[in-house]
């Protein structure tokens, strides 16, 4: 009687544990990252916040492309200047924080991201998601779309969402847009202040995306690093 007894509360305590079993499997594109020699970017730099949107519905896509893929990875080289950003705000804002949206971006999502713009013809495409025939700068690690956040963790207000595809969130046309009055004074104020900390730290910025910068150009990552797949 208590051999039965012993089997059943054993298989009963099985299938309690195997949710928690199942939250706890490595995530596959994490482990390549890690393997690949890239850096958790939370467990290297605390004061960074990290909500990569592609991990939620939060995104042009409404869906949780990234799965399993919750945390924020970089190659090192990549995080050092990310670090350098960091400090440079505390200078000019104590107590706030860069928000990274997206970092490291699997090749395999990238094709994920680029059939879903198919209402755009290619060369449009291209302004908004790279090919992933010729790879993404996100596809080396050396990418990242990110924010900044108050000391509450509040994203500030930089005028559109993240992944928003049209002018009002175009770098280059920011001064264009604050004059006629389609953004405010302190949108600007923003970007510039997003802007002048990761320029400081050695970040490139791109005309038609706020939120991204790139650590290296592709044909420099291409030369650095391997494409994470």
């Amino acid at each position: 009687m208590s051999y039965s007894f012993s089997i059943t509360s054993a298989f009963i305590l099985s299938l309690m544990l195997h949710p928690l079993m199942a939250q706890q499997k490595p995530c596959m594109y994490e482990e390549k990252m890690r393997n690949q020699g890239l850096l958790e970017v939370q467990s290297e730099i605390k004061q960074v916040l990290v909500q990569l949107k592609y991990a939620t519905t939060d995104n042009f896509m409404h869906q949780n492309v990234y799965g399993c893929l919750t945390k924020a990875f970089l190659q090192k080289e990549t995080v050092n200047k990310l670090a350098q950003a960091q400090s440079l705000l505390e200078i000019e804002k104590p107590g706030f924080h860069l928000l990274i949206y997206d970092a490291t971006r699997p090749l395999s999502k990238q094709w994920d991201l680029w059939n879903a713009l198919s209402q755009y013809p290619p060369k449009i495409r291209r302004n908004y998601v790279a090919s992933p025939q010729e790879h993404s700068i996100h596809n080396y690690g050396s990418a990242v779309d990110l924010t900044i956040a108050d000391e509450q963790g509040n994203a500030l207000d930089m005028g559109t969402p993240f992944d928003y595809f049209g002018k009002e969130a175009y770098p280059k046309a920011e001064k264009e847009l604050l004059k006629k009055g389609i953004l405010s004074k302190e949108v600007y104020q923003n970007r510039l202040l997003l802007r002048k900390v990761m320029q400081k730290a050695g970040f490139l910025p791109i005309e038609y995306e706020w939120w991204h910068f790139n650590a290296f150009s592709r044909a420099e990552a291409k030369k650095r690093f391997q494409v994470v797949q």
